[in-house]
């Protein structure tokens, strides 16, 4: 015997997980059972209504799988709809449901597992004689009526009666293998060209970076290693003359080195996530697994945000090195919990049950100060008491000062030019993870999207080098906060899309929701720009590193 566990339709935005009424045994069929009946007060109706115009839908759980729909293009959704609206501002609710329990039978012992679990919701006036509970006999139930019954209407004093049917169905398909089914996209072809699209982005970077670093440094290297007098050392041009300045800290290099190593505190979540992911740890069976993995993998990565934090200030010959250990322990995290407990104020004030208990908040808190904190001091300590990383050109003590500069290397250009490229490298995987978060799909293509990351990671250090060698050549050599801004800015480019596909792809009405949904893309925006930025930032390091340390200076 299996039991239901549902999550009726929610009085506001969330959904909590019930025991439902519903019965099943294995393998034995029933057909038009009531379930329950009810009549709809003015408050019911309208809340039913109100759910169906923001396209509420029913999640059911039977041994651990989800229910679904099956969709036209023949691939899984989330669920199913509580009801429609027809002609004329009417509303119909699906009080019938049709549930198909497939499962694969143990040749040897007899035995029988659960591997899908399907639903097709209808919408029935159901009509009876005399009301006997669960046992009444409903004359709009049987295979002639069922299909050409009338609609069940919601209206004030309508009295609904709900029901369900359900069938079994033998499935070759194994235990170990039942959530492959749900995990099906809609096109993979679809994935292979977002794939294709980033590859040729990274090919052309590489082009520029290869041609950049084995014809044009290369020739420059040459010739101003043959420079012999002092005279001919006057006419360098290009990016060897600001050599006395390029190495010079940045104002606010303190902030600079919080976020650099904030974010290689997010590189390495991400990168364990996505190969835990890979190697099948973190299983969608688990409900919250993958939250809950990141945020375990995001406490314990403290300890490299604090060495590498600290290692870059040192570099800088920072001396408040505690300083520093404190904001980049609370910095990112600080705004990111203000901005979820904002959220969470909000769902509570709608007095759903989707709001994140006090349990849990207080769980967070635990993990942020008694675990990431002092991994966090733990790191920069040791990395405070590794020998400075020396520059390999002396800094002068005045600044050089920059020339008028065109437009087009402008800063704020060549910033929101350079992030560019790296949103094009992952906008289609993540059209794809928008539709899976907002719109009842299934996702679960870490494969394709551990591909996407990579070459996201390849792509935001070679335009930041790229574009980071033609403003040396420009003799401007500020491109400490600008090689963390250019790829950086890919971030605001997503935020933007995440807009785009609120007004195009969504139909939220509501103000808590559209705040809801803004405020969650902010939180990804944000992470995402602390992730590129840092990524293009260590990437112009090394490059900036690479070529004045191959040149001789007089």
């Amino acid at each position: 015997m299996s039991r239901l566990t549902s999550s009726p339709p929610p009085r506001h935005s969330f959904h909590i997980i019930t025991i439902s009424s519903i019965t099943f045994k294995m393998r034995i069929e029933q057909f038009c059972q009531v379930a329950c009946r009810v009549t709809l007060d003015a408050e019911s109706a309208r809340s039913f209504k109100e759910k169906i115009d923001d396209q509420y839908r029913v999640n059911m759980i039977l041994d651990n799988l989800p229910v679904a729909v099956l969709s036209q293009s023949q691939f899984y959704e989330h669920g199913f709809q509580v009801g429609f609206k027809g002609r004329e501002d009417e509303y119909f609710i699906n009080n019938h449901l049709s549930f198909k329990v497939k499962y694969h039978e143990d040749p040897v012992t007899d035995s029988a597992r659960i591997v899908g679990f399907e639903v097709i919701p209808i919408s029935i006036n159901h009509k009876y004689e005399n009301w006997d509970g669960n046992n009444t006999q409903l004359t709009t139930c049987n295979s002639k009526t069922q299909n050409n019954a009338a609609q069940e209407r919601i209206s004030a004093g309508e009295e609904i009666v709900f029901t369900y049917d359900v069938s079994f169905e033998s499935s070759q398909i194994k235990w170990a293998s039942r959530w492959d089914t749900y995990l099906l996209m809609n096109d993979n072809q679809i994935h292979w060209f977002s794939i294709i699209n980033s590859l040729i982005i990274v090919l052309f970077l590489s082009g520029m970076v290869a041609m950049i670093m084995m014809r044009t440094l290369y020739k420059d290297i040459a010739s101003y290693n043959q420079l012999d007098t002092q005279d001919e050392a006057f006419e360098e041009t290009g990016w060897k003359l600001v050599h006395g300045d390029v190495f010079r800290p940045p104002s606010n290099y303190s902030l600079l080195c919080v976020y650099a190593g904030t974010g290689i505190q997010v590189l390495g979540m991400t990168l364990a996530t996505m190969i835990f992911a890979l190697l099948g740890f973190l299983s969608p069976a688990n409900r919250g697994g993958l939250m809950t993995a990141m945020v375990l993998l995001w406490v314990f990565t403290g300890l490299f945000a604090g060495y590498s934090s600290a290692r870059l200030y040192k570099m800088f010959k920072g001396t408040q090195w505690k300083r520093v250990t404190l904001r980049t322990a609370f910095t990112f995290p600080a705004i990111l919990f203000t901005i979820f407990f904002v959220l969470n104020a909000l769902i509570w004030c709608e007095k759903s049950s989707g709001a994140v208990p006090f349990g849990t908040m207080f769980t967070l808190m635990f993990l942020w100060f008694g675990i990431s904190v002092p991994l966090v001091f733990i790191g920069s300590y040791l990395g405070f008491r590794k020998p400075a990383i020396e520059d390999p050109i002396k800094t002068n003590k005045i600044p050089r000062q920059i020339p008028l500069r065109a437009w087009y290397t402008k800063p704020i250009f060549c910033i929101l030019i350079g992030g560019i490229l790296p949103f094009g490298a992952v906008f289609i995987e993540l059209f794809f993870m928008l539709t899976s978060i907002w719109l009842n799909q299934f996702y679960y293509m870490f494969g394709f999207l551990f591909i996407v990351f990579v070459i996201l990671i390849i792509t935001c250090a070679e335009i930041t080098i790229v574009l980071c060698y033609f403003q040396l050549c420009s003799e401007d050599y500020n491109w400490w906060w600008r090689s963390y801004l250019t790829a950086g800015s890919s971030a605001l480019y997503l935020f933007l899309y995440s807009g785009f596909y609120f007004f195009t792809k969504l139909e939220i009405t509501k103000l808590v929701s559209g705040i809801l949904y803004f405020g969650y893309m902010l939180i990804g925006s944000y992470t995402f720009f602390v992730l590129t930025g840092s990524t293009g930032f260590y990437g112009c390091l090394w490059f900036v590193r690479k070529i004045y340390s191959s040149v001789k200076i007089d």
